[in-house]
Order: C-alpha cells, then structure tokens, then sequence
C-alpha cells in the first residue's frame, strides 16, 4: 500500500490544528490572563505561545503556500496576542487545508522548494516532498507541542486526548 503525499501530511495537519483550537478554548476558561498566556514561555530562550500558535499555521498553510511558489520563508510579522484571534487563526488554516485537493498536494511530487532565511543566510534547496515531510512537518509537530506544553505548565486542564484531537479511526 502506498501513500500519497496529500495523506501524509494535511489530514494529521488538520486534526492537530483542530486540537490547537480546543486548546486555547480551554486556555480562554483557565482564569489566567490574555497576555500572561500569549507571552508565557517553556523556558526564558524559546519564544512564547502566541509564537508557538502562529508557527503551526506557518507549518502548514504557510508550507503549502511555500511548495506552491517554490520559495518558503520565515513569517516575520507580530503573532496573535489575544486567544480568540489564535482561535480564529487555527480555524482559517483548518479550513484552507480542507479546501486543498488531493491532487494539488501529490503534484507536488518531484517539484524544488527552497527554504531561505536571510537573516540567517539559509539557503537550502529540497525536493518539495522532502520540504513538506522532513522540514515543515517536524516543525509543525515541534511547535504544536510546544504550545500545549506551555498550556499544560500554566496549569491549563490538558491530556493527551486534547492534544491528539479527532482521530481518523474506523466506525465500530
């Protein structure tokens, strides 16, 4: 049995940022503030929740974007600091990759896409399969669970279940 490209990544995507959606639902109950949220961070040198939510959509919507110009690079504007609009922001990028057809993603097969990052003068070529699958796809997953990491250490009410979201198995 073989799998597409399309099946590897966008169907786990969306579960994962319908999962984030929950999450910061959550978050909005906890009692914490807003901003003490958006701005709270694992550990002082990594960059805080607000960045974490914005990196998934960047992992995701923003890869497929890349893939489709041959070109991705980091999204350097300000991130969402307020968790209805991280909420919305999930949403928007569950509902694009819904929209995406199974065969836009697989004709991606074969294609380059470069990652650059002048900043940090980066410029790496990948197949755009192998983009999608070993960069943005770990990426995507690292800043997932980041997020949900931060939420659990600010005490928010989180289990493996929330982080997993709907799962695609079969009726019983």
């Amino acid at each position: 049995m073989s799998v597409s490209l399309y099946e590897a990544t966008i169907p786990t995507m969306i579960q994962i940022l319908q999962a984030g959606q929950g999450w910061v639902e959550k978050a909005k109950e906890c009692g914490i503030s807003e901003e003490e949220l958006a701005d709270s961070r694992l550990i002082e040198d990594m960059l805080p929740f607000g960045y974490q939510i914005k990196s998934m959509i960047a992992h995701s919507v923003g890869a497929v974007e890349g893939v489709r110009k041959g070109l991705f690079s980091p999204d350097l504007d300000p991130w969402a600091d307020k968790l209805e609009q991280m909420r919305l922001n999930l949403g928007a990028a569950e509902n694009t990759l819904r929209a995406l057809s199974k065969g836009e993603i697989d004709s991606f097969v074969g294609g380059e896409t470069r990652f650059v990052f002048e900043k940090a003068k980066i410029d790496r070529p990948y197949a755009s399969e192998d983009f999608l699958l070993s960069f943005s796809q770990p990426n995507f997953f690292f800043h997932a669970t980041t997020a949900y990491a931060i939420l659990r250490s600010k005490g928010v009410k989180l289990g493996k279940g929330d982080f997993l979201g709907q799962s695609r198995a079969l009726p019983q």
